[in-house]
Parts: structure tokens; sequence; C-alpha cells
């Protein structure tokens, strides 16, 4: 069955692999992008199949037009893949207000507003699907990446959260996790904070990395465009789904990082709860609250 996809940022990096990869398996595509010129050998190569759609995913009230467009023209959206977003570095003081402001706003809340737009109508068709495309900068934070990994945890917690309120519904949610791949991440659409003194071992040294033309990722975007176009026709989709095996190795190192801490320091955790807590949690109310928070 021919499903529709809707997909921000579809006209560069990782967006247009998988545009290129949805496209070629014979599925339709609304492609959005700020300036859909860059579609247009995609428009000549798949006549039919892709509906280019101008849009600045800032902006709530092209969000909801992009959607109704799309809707409109296809009839349904089947699959979601919010992927519009850039990068930025430099230390926390010194981003600018505006830096700051935009981050958040297209790497975090765009996101969510565009999936507050897609929902209704998968809601109404019980069926959908919703790919976040997050980083393993959503999981593992990084010196000279706060204002990025702000934005990407947000998202992560924003969709784990999502995931257990539309389950019921029959659509599915997965944070995809790249590490670091061939895209312009890390060129055209990285940019950076002002410089300040203090900071030249940790986020100097990623700035200095990153534009040395010493970083060369091992991820294929290729290659991940064609699991994410597999992943949809999967029953039981991942709720995260790392990509690369950097992120994987950064991951692995975090993971044992925090329950070595997590375990150094149990005592004091548990330390903290109320006289009668044992109580609580085997009371009724105490087994109706632990479902709640899917513990």
């Amino acid at each position: 069955m021919t499903k529709v996809w809707f997909i921000t940022g579809s006209s560069r990096g990782l967006g247009k692999s998988l545009t290129a990869a949805v496209l070629k398996s014979g599925d339709k595509v609304a492609a959005t992008a700020r300036d859909t010129q860059h579609l247009e050998a995609l428009v000549q190569q798949f006549p039919g199949q892709i509906y280019p759609i101008q849009l600045d995913v800032t902006d709530k009230a092209q969000i909801y037009a992009a959607v109704a467009d799309a809707i409109q023209h296809f009839g349904k959206i089947d699959v979601l893949v919010n992927n519009a977003g850039f990068g930025i570095t430099g230390a926390a003081e010194a981003f600018t207000d505006e830096q700051v402001q935009s981050q958040l706003n297209t790497n975090l809340l765009a996101p969510i507003e565009v999936t507050r737009a897609v929902l209704p109508h998968m809601r109404k068709q019980r069926s959908g699907y919703i790919l976040q495309i997050s980083s393993i900068g959503g999981r593992v934070g990084g010196a000279g990446l706060t204002m990025y990994q702000a934005a990407k945890f947000g998202l992560s917690g924003f969709s784990e959260a999502l995931a257990k309120e539309i389950g019921p519904l029959g659509i599915k949610v997965t944070c995809i996790e790249p590490g670091g791949f061939r895209t312009d991440w890390a060129g055209s659409s990285m940019t950076f904070a002002p410089e300040i003194e203090g900071y030249e071992a940790t986020v100097g040294g990623i700035k200095q990395f990153l534009t040395s033309g010493s970083f060369v990722p091992v991820g294929d975007p290729e290659k991940a465009a064609k699991v994410m176009v597999e992943l949809t026709d999967h029953s039981e989709p991942p709720l995260h789904l790392v990509l690369g095996s950097e992120a994987i190795g950064i991951l692995q190192r975090a993971d044992a990082a925090r329950q070595a801490e997590m375990t150094k320091w149990l005592s004091v955790s548990m330390s903290t709860d109320h006289d009668n807590a044992e109580e609580f949690f085997e009371s009724e109310a105490g087994k109706v609250f632990q479902s709640m928070k899917g513990v």
C-alpha cells in the first residue's frame, strides 16, 4: 500500500537523502523546504509522487497551512518526519539571545508544533508513524553543544511521553538518533557563538575539530535513509533508534557511566523517601501511580 510522507527540511542533508529514498520506494512525499527550487530535480524525476511545499517551520501559521495543503493534495499523511534543523556550537554563556531562541524554535518548538498539526489527522485515521530526527546529542551531552542538545533532549522527552499517549490510537513514534553522518550538519548547517575567554580547552577544541577538515563522519546518509524507509513497515518499531557505530560507542560509554553513578549514590537517593513510602507503593493508589508513569 502506497504511503504518503510529510518531510520537513527535505531539500538538503539527511532530509534530501530520505526524500529521494521514499520516492524510489514508490511512496509519495509532501516535501517541505524554505526554498522549494532545491527540490526541482526530484520533481522532474518523480512527477506526481512529490508535492513541494514552501515552509518555514518556525512560522506556526505556515505549519498548519502546509499540513492542510498536503492532506488536500494527497488525501492523507501516513508518515511524518520532523527533520528540519541546524547545529550550533559555543559556550553556553556566549550565545546571543537570538541564537538561543532560534535554536530552540527550530530544533524543539517547530517539531512539536508540526507534530501537533498532524496528530488530529492521524488520530482520525487511527494510524500513522512519526519519525523525530533527533541526535545522539539528544541522549548524551557534550561541551560546546549545550543549546543544540537542550533542543534534542527536549525532543526526546516530548516523544517518549507522546508515544505513550498515542500508541493506543495506532500511531507509532521513533526518535532517530544519528551520530556523525556525511551531510552538511558540520558545514553550512552549523553556526557558532562568539568566542569568549576560558573555554579554549573545551568549546574551543570542539570548534577547531569541526572546522579543521579533520571531522569526517562515518555515517552514510543513503544507508540511513534506507533504514528509515524500511522501518515504517515494521510492526513493532523501536522508540529510539541509534544510527552509526560512533553513536553506539558514545551511548554505551554514557550508559555505563550513568549506571555506575546511580549505583554509587543509590543509598542517598533512597534515603529521601517518606517513612511510609513502602505502604504507599503497596496501596491501590500507589499501583495506579506507578502504572500512569509507565514504570
